[in-house]
């Protein structure tokens, strides 16, 4: 099982598990963006061996000034993480919610910081009948005051009607919405709730600034809230949070207009090209709107997401096993889309480990 800890990307359990090294694999278990890092980053990187002998800002004045001008909301509402899985474990520690309601399948680190502060989850079981989205009905019934979304969710890529979960917070509850993969949404502004968040009380957004950028090493990801929420969670922040490297390649990566606009290009054209050959293969791919599919393979016998993990892990391609996401099972999987040579080699070695499930299942 190449999700030993949880998630995708596990480069070392890899090399364990098949014998190669990292550089032979082709990762399609982590969404990262496929162009790598902008040249940014690798300016930022020598810029930085000048400056390393220096503490980081302790409040992230540079980084936040540029959010806050980006997204046009107070700098006092933005709140700097190490990555944005700090972030989730800080809000909920810091609000602690005695019942948290979680749409499954949805990314399994929302459930350990509930379970880790002593609360309880209340699940919204999304429906495949439906592709998995997030329904009024659906909320209506869970009857929770804290509530913690994706937007667009992972694993299945779907966006949630922002009225919904605006309804939500106007009714009482309070809501945090993840929506770390919203840079990938074209035009985002639509969708994301981050000014409604600076201004509501109960209303919390948290972003990522690895996924898009291509920096997973570098942990950095932001909240949103009002100002006087993000003043408590600041309180209970960890100091020197966010190191001082992290916050100078987040500045540098705000700047980077072409490589976004390449990127949206891209993801436009690549992403409905993939559904289309892997629909050929036989495989559903769930409708979802950013930089990753969910498929449900075929029914043939012996064919599982873990078989095809391993049976593509053999041949140097790495996909996610969706079956350790809640509300899944072993016929789903996941895959991340990446620039056409890469998906290209990832149909070639699905059609190879296709054709034998069904030429055993023929014998």
């Amino acid at each position: 099982m190449l999700e030993r800890y949880g998630h995708g990307g596990d480069l070392r359990t890899a090399e364990e598990t098949f014998g190669f090294p990292a550089r032979q694999f082709i990762d399609f278990s982590s969404n990262m963006n496929p162009f790598g890092p902008p040249d940014g980053v690798r300016r930022a990187l020598v810029h930085y061996a000048e400056q390393i002998d220096r503490y980081p800002d302790p409040a992230v004045r540079g980084l936040r000034a540029k959010l806050a001008r980006l997204h046009r909301v107070d700098e006092q509402s933005i709140l700097i993480g190490n990555g944005a899985a700090e972030l989730i474990d800080l809000v909920v520690r810091a609000l602690q919610p005695s019942v948290t309601a979680l749409a499954y399948p949805c990314f399994t680190e929302y459930g350990d910081a509930v379970l880790k502060t002593g609360g309880s989850i209340t699940p919204i079981m999304l429906s495949s009948d439906n592709s998995f989205l997030l329904t009024e009905p659906m909320v209506q019934e869970s009857e929770a005051n804290f509530y913690m979304i994706g937007s667009p969710n992972n694993p299945t890529g779907q966006l949630v009607d922002p009225s919904l979960l605006l309804k939500l917070v106007y009714s009482g509850a309070t809501v945090v919405v993840d929506e770390a993969f919203m840079d990938f949404v074209p035009e985002e502004d639509k969708h994301t709730l981050i000014r409604e968040a600076s201004v509501h009380e109960r209303l919390f957004v948290i972003r990522s600034m690895t996924k898009f950028y291509a920096v997973p090493g570098i942990r950095l990801g932001y909240m949103v809230g009002s100002p006087e929420q993000i003043a408590g969670l600041r309180r209970l922040q960890v100091p020197w949070s966010v190191n001082s490297l992290a916050q100078q390649i987040g500045e540098a990566v705000l700047e980077e207009k072409e490589y976004a606009a390449r990127t949206m290009d891209w993801l436009l054209e690549e992403r409905p090209w993939l559904i289309g050959k892997l629909e050929e293969l036989g495989l559903r791919v769930i409708p979802g709107e950013v930089n990753y599919l969910l498929v449900q393979l075929p029914q043939l016998p012996g064919l599982t997401s873990a078989s095809l993990q391993y049976e593509m892990g053999r041949m140097g391609i790495l996909i996610r096993d969706a079956s350790h996401f809640i509300g899944l099972d072993e016929s789903y999987c996941r895959f991340a889309v990446k620039l056409r040579h890469q998906n290209e080699w990832l149909l070639e070695a699905l059609e190879r480990c296709l054709a034998q499930f069904r030429e055993s299942s023929a014998r």
